[in-house]
This record gives C-alpha cells, structure tokens and sequence, in this order.
C-alpha cells in the first residue's frame, strides 16, 4: 500500500449522518491533519459528505500508515460523536474501503489537469 495514491471511502453505519454540523467537520479535518503527519501519509485530496468520506491518500515507506491513520480517524470522530449525542456504538460502516488510483490517473493528476487535487498543508 506504500508508495503510490490511494482512493478510500468510509460510510456512516446504516449510511447515516456523521458530520452534522460544522465543528464535526472541523474535527475531523483537525484529526487528519494530525495523524497524517504522525503516520508520514501525503493527502492530496479529501471530500466530507454528511455520510461518507473520501480521501486520496499515499503513505510513504510504512505499509502499515494508511490502516493506522484511518484507525484513528474513526475511532476518534466515534467518541466524539457518541460524546455529543450521549449515545455509544460503531458510527461507521464496517472497515473502509481502499483501491489503489491507476497509473492514467496519475499521470492525468500530475499534469495539472484536475485543479482540486491538492494536498492538505
């Protein structure tokens, strides 16, 4: 899983709602920006829907940083949650989903021709 980009997608349990408001939003972008830099993961590019996540993601050497990094992020957005809304239980969907980019996107990405793609300071 190390060297190359990577698609993921994570959905809400039952698809339901896990950014309600602006400040779950917020904590989650706080929390990736954490880890990302503990775990050594390059984000190039993220999408927070009410129900789901995406996010671009390449982990450099550790074969072991994207599942670490996503450990975290869930577990930290579930206490979060289940602490505002007095409630416990999975606030996600089972495991995430991960399938490596294809090379054409890469080299489609590279060449500057899809300008949302940036990288998380």
């Amino acid at each position: 899983m190390s060297g190359f980009p990577h698609h993921i997608v994570q959905r809400g349990h039952n698809r339901q709602p896990v950014f309600v408001e602006r400040r779950d939003f917020e904590y989650y972008l706080a929390n990736l920006q954490e880890w990302k830099e503990v775990f050594d993961v390059e984000v190039y590019s993220y999408c927070l829907m009410t129900n789901h996540v995406h996010l671009v993601v390449q982990a450099n050497d550790n074969m072991t940083a994207i599942p670490q990094l996503m450990k975290r992020l869930a577990g930290r957005q579930t206490r979060f949650v289940n602490a505002l809304e007095k409630c416990s239980g999975s606030l996600w969907e089972g495991r995430y989903k991960i399938s490596p980019i294809d090379a054409a996107l890469r080299v489609f990405t590279a060449n500057g021709s899809a300008k949302s793609m940036e990288r998380l300071p």
